[in-house]
């Protein structure tokens, strides 16, 4: 078997690389999805749940 990584140190930049590529997509990509996605979901649960049991307040009897 070779050690090929122990000799030699270049191989860090690419998954450094690769990992910053990974944060930055994270960061800006999929996290802003999920959280629009979970705000959006909820927004139409209670939009649904209103739609069915009526608007919060008093009855008004």
């Amino acid at each position: 078997m070779s050690d090929r990584h122990a000799t030699q140190p270049e191989g860090q930049a690419p998954s450094r690389r690769r990992e910053l590529a990974q944060f930055l997509l994270l960061a800006f990509g999929i996290w802003p999805v999920v959280a629009v996605a979970t705000v959006g979901g909820y927004g139409f649960l209670v939009w649904m749940y209103q739609l069915i049991a009526g608007p919060p307040g008093p009855s008004g009897h």
